[in-house]
């Protein structure tokens, strides 16, 4: 699985890029963008994904959710 950012709710603070071990979020037109082939939700890392914590606009979310 893997993390989304919603474009529509991203402020683009950059909260979130530093935080992820495997440097899956990058920023894209203006918005942060989470490549899913990249990101493993902290997996072996971190108990939660990192980007969660310091979203505070909650535009971050599980892909099937």
């Amino acid at each position: 699985m893997a993390m989304m950012i919603s474009a529509d709710m991203c402020t683009a603070c950059g909260d979130c890029e530093p935080v992820c071990p495997t440097a899956a979020i990058v920023p894209k037109k203006g918005v942060y963008f989470i490549k899913a082939d990249v990101c493993t939700e902290c997996d072996g890392e971190h108990d939660l994904p990192q980007c969660l914590n310091v979203c505070t606009a909650d535009a971050i979310t599980p892909v099937d959710a």
